[in-house]
């Protein structure tokens, strides 16, 4: 069916837009919409959605040029957002990169309480869950970024507690990596319990014990990155069994391609043994075919707060795909939401997806706008 807006959709509604530039993520907490935005001034833009229908602007943060800060967490009134250089594709002025911490009790008036820095072009992305945050910073001394935990109980002075890094990548240490360049650099820690679910970019994803936080350990890995083409962006542990097994749903992200080929796609790969990880089934949209596209025409990412065996994932060019995976060896859609070309871009990019407690869904475009959702 066609809404009256232009989008195409089936199984979902919108019931609010909020016209804003395009963002990296977009979280929510309590009644309040924090989205990420992709490029300077625009860092990240307060929303309260208590109306979904008619979402307005409570704050907005700039950063400076050179940088972006193109992700964003918060709870319990304490954000956390990444101050990231430009890509190296781009022009690179000297800007400090880290951590923003902030006090947006009071969401109209966010308040920085202190800046995390580190090293190299600052922090990609990272998780939190009040207390601490599992971030990908790149640091002194490695090559490309690498797995840490900040403890945040006292959010003016964070405190490392423990990292962990791929061996090869701590250059100043002596090790010598056997990839090219950065391929092999963390990209998104995301806990479960006293496992860190680790995505690695051409590196594959790894499972670590954290029961101590001090000394994560490696428990397994798997890297797929070549034969597939693309890097692998997002591993998050579905935290119910599925048929009497324990499942990871694993995200290539439709970028950085080791050479011309088609979009990626989901992978359900099951870990009822973890040491040896198992991939067994796998989605991509219908209709597309082995013929090359276009880098952010596939996959990208699913929603990381998985409740039910439908999951939200936001995939680039085809919008918002809802995959059912009650039967993980035959994952299957069971609605989509493709928004309209916003102005500006020549399609749609879907980038991040959240849903709140009331079953909203928000997704964010990498150009512009983020759209509401409800299904139906």
């Amino acid at each position: 069916m066609s809404t009256n807006n232009g989008a195409s959709a089936k199984g979902l509604k919108q019931v609010g837009y909020f016209d804003c530039p395009g963002g990296g993520q977009v979280v929510v907490d309590g009644r309040v919409a924090f989205i990420a935005h992709m490029k300077a001034p625009h860092g990240t833009t307060l929303v309260d959605v208590s109306d979904p229908a008619k979402p307005r602007q409570l704050a907005a943060i700039e950063v400076p040029a050179g940088t972006h800060s193109h992700k964003v967490r918060a709870t319990n009134g304490l954000m956390l957002v990444n101050r990231e250089a430009v890509p190296a594709n781009q022009p690179r002025p000297r800007v400090a990169g880290g951590l923003g911490i902030y006090d947006v009790s009071n969401p109209a008036r966010p308040r920085e309480i202190t800046f995390w820095k580190c090293g190299g072009a600052g922090v990609h992305r990272f998780t939190f869950d009040g207390r601490y945050a599992y971030l990908s910073p790149e640091m002194e001394g490695y090559v490309g970024n690498i797995v840490m935990i900040l403890d945040l109980a006292d959010p003016a002075r964070p405190q490392e507690v423990g990292r962990w890094w791929m061996p090869g990548q701590w250059t100043a240490g002596g090790e010598t990596p056997s990839w090219p360049g950065r391929h092999h650099r963390c990209h998104h820690p995301i806990r479960q319990g006293n496992r860190l679910y680790v995505s690695y970019w051409h590196g594959g994803f790894v499972i670590l014990d954290v029961e101590d936080l001090a000394k994560p350990t490696f428990v397994s890995g798997l890297d797929w990155s070549p034969p597939f083409i693309t890097p692998t962006h997002t591993a998050v542990p579905i935290p119910f069994p599925l048929r009497g097994r324990r499942v990871l749903l694993v995200a290539d992200e439709d970028v950085a391609k080791l050479e011309p080929g088609p979009p990626s796609f989901l992978w359900l790969v099951d870990i009822s043994d973890e040491r040896h990880p198992t991939p067994f089934a796998s989605f991509q949209v219908d209709g597309v075919d082995g013929s090359p596209q276009p880098e952010f025409t596939g996959c990208h990412q699913p929603v990381e707060h998985i409740t039910s065996t439908e999951i939200p994932v936001a995939w680039f060019a085809y919008g918002l795909r809802v995959v059912d995976v009650a039967d993980p060896h035959a994952p299957r859609e069971v609605a989509h939401f493709l928004p309209p070309v916003p102005e500006g871009s020549s399609r749609v990019s879907s980038n991040d997806v959240w849903v709140d407690d009331r079953g909203l869904i928000y997704l964010i475009d990498r150009g512009r706008g983020l759209s509401i959702l409800e299904r139906v």
